[in-house]
């Protein structure tokens, strides 16, 4: 039996965590004017984009003495070990990265991260693309400012349970669409959210990302908070499984999470920016909403981040069909392929089940929608049921 964990272990974990926490690692390698120059690519007036980025606050130079001085090979427990020092490399990769925003080697190292595209799911992805029918405009959109006030009721829910929960709603000019940061929602004031679209929305980004990060914060091993090496793909999957769960998955949304395979795929194998969003737009895809799918890949020299929402979804679906459960993914954020080590520490009482599960879970439905989504033989039927 794994024995609870010491001060020195502990002492690890929680630098890690801190210096983890202080790494704003998406927001630095996010374009500040994505949305200045879709306006310019679309009125013709640029062939290949090029975007601006924000300064660093941080050099990463200097966090990455920080990161030397901390050693997990001193670390008593060998799963707690086996675990930050995995984490610990992954930093080491995400902080030589901001270094090489823009060049070749951002990109070598985002596959390192990330990984790339498999032939099985290069294909899964590009049969989406042509099998599912082009997007509906819907019944109407939300401003940045509607979708605000609907997040912050979603958060009164959390906050009534625990008021000391610390989680925010912020808006802000320099982030492109809607994205997490520690314990605040980040909005960026040009967001136009699709109606039908925004409870789904708050299930992925708050009833799964900022809850993972409150329950994984408040373990013993804090590092849970910020994330496990490798916790970005589960986290992911975990996040479009809640809009499935919702009944909120359209098929435009599956139609964006193929694209982004395919555009991570074709960027890979050489395509430019502009032949990435001129395939999207051939298959149906509005000409600024594939923009932005092909921006957010081509960022900061390429990212095939894009890719693991797909393929998180994927491994998460053949979970549960094999008996699998989802309740301790939401104790903190970890990888699929950890949880038989999360679950070894929480059986010895290292790591304490989670303080907090996402308030989709007690609607009517959900559990039905998980059932027939991991029985389907073919998602474009996850996308069936109505948004919440």
């Amino acid at each position: 039996m794994t024995e609870p964990f010491s001060p020195g272990d502990l002492a690890v974990d929680h630098a890690l965590a801190r210096l983890s926490g202080g790494v704003r690692f998406l927001l630095d390698i996010t374009p500040v004017d994505s949305d200045e120059v879709r306006e310019a690519y679309l009125a013709g007036e640029v062939l290949e984009p090029e975007f601006t980025y924000r300064e660093l606050e941080s050099d990463p130079d200097v966090l990455e003495a920080e990161l030397a001085r901390i050693d997990p090979a001193t670390v008593e427990n060998p799963t707690l070990g086996h675990l930050l020092r995995a984490k610990h490399r992954e930093m080491e990769l995400q902080l030589q990265m901001l270094c090489a925003r823009g060049t070749p080697e951002f990109r070598d190292m985002s596959v390192e991260l990330y990984g790339a595209v498999t032939p099985a799911l290069y294909e899964r992805a590009s049969a989406l693309l042509l099998v599912v029918d082009p997007p509906d405009p819907g019944a109407g959109t939300l401003t940045a400012e509607e979708f605000r006030d609907l997040a912050e009721q979603e958060l009164d829910h959390y906050r009534e349970l625990d008021p000391d929960i610390g989680l925010h709603v912020e808006m802000r000019d320099d982030v492109s669409g809607v994205l997490c940061e520690g314990t605040t929602l980040l909005i960026s004031n040009q967001s136009t959210i699709a109606s039908r679209r925004a409870f789904a929305l708050l299930q992925h980004e708050i009833g799964t990302h900022l809850i993972t990060q409150v329950n994984g914060s408040r373990q013993p091993m804090t590092v849970l908070g910020t994330g496990l090496a490798g916790y970005d793909e589960t986290q992911e999957g975990l996040a479009v499984l809640a809009e499935v769960a919702v009944g909120g998955l359209t098929p435009a949304r599956l139609r964006t999470l193929a694209a982004r395979v395919v555009v991570v795929h074709d960027m890979l194998h050489g395509a430019s920016f502009t032949e990435c969003h001129e395939r999207l737009v051939e298959a149906g895809i509005p000409s600024g909403s594939a923009f932005t799918t092909v921006m957010r890949v081509f960022r900061s020299g390429g990212l095939t981040k894009d890719a693991i929402y797909l393929r998180g979804l994927v491994d998460l679906l053949a979970h549960l069909n094999g008996g699998g459960s989802l309740t301790t993914l939401y104790a903190g954020k970890f990888s699929l392929a950890d949880l038989p080590l999360i679950e070894e520490l929480t059986s010895s009482g290292c790591i304490n089940p989670p303080a907090v599960l996402p308030r989709f879970w007690d609607l009517p439905g959900t559990r039905e929608r998980l059932v027939e989504a991991a029985a389907a033989d073919d998602l474009t039927q996850l996308t069936r049921g109505e948004s919440t």
